[in-house]
């Protein structure tokens, strides 16, 4: 009696323990991804991401003071995709939405930062329908998201 209980005791706590092990893996691994890609583009430490939001795999990171942005999102297969912009250079930031065909279905998010001097428009794609694992499963809290940022971001901006 006392052998299976102890059996049983140790197979629930494996059970519970591996799945918790590597979790924490590759939350340490995911972290220091972020903070190598911060210390990246600080240029010498003259940036310093303070203002930073993490959801779906999505990273945002703001500097204030002195007006850097930087999205970073682990959502590709391949490799990471990794935008920065220095809002000292721009003039506004809008949202793009795309729908596909007839239908109200998002497939694509972006940011779009116009220039000050030559008024072009850059986009940073934000959401993308291929990404998204479940089928448009992270759209509604990636879209609040981003229309929380684009805020904070225009209010950046305009400081």
């Amino acid at each position: 009696m006392d052998t299976s209980v102890t059996i049983i005791g140790l197979f629930i706590t494996l059970l519970i323990g591996i799945p918790i092990f590597y979790a924490m893996r590759s939350n340490s691994i995911n972290n220091t991804k972020i903070k190598e890609i911060k210390d990246k583009f600080s240029q010498n430490n003259r940036l310093n991401f303070e203002l930073t939001e993490t959801q779906n795999k999505k990273v945002l990171a703001l500097d204030e003071k002195n007006k850097g942005f930087l999205l970073m999102d682990f959502n590709s297969r391949e490799e990471e995709i990794v935008n920065f912009i220095d809002l000292n250079t721009i003039d506004s930031c809008k949202l793009s939405i795309t729908a596909e065909g007839n239908s109200n279905t998002i497939v694509k998010i972006e940011f779009e930062f116009q220039n000050k001097k030559d008024k072009k428009t850059e986009s940073i794609p934000f959401y993308k329908i291929e990404n998204d694992q479940i089928d448009q499963v992270c759209l509604y809290e990636d879209h609040q998201l981003a229309k929380k940022w684009r805020e904070i971001i225009q209010e950046c901006i305009s400081n």
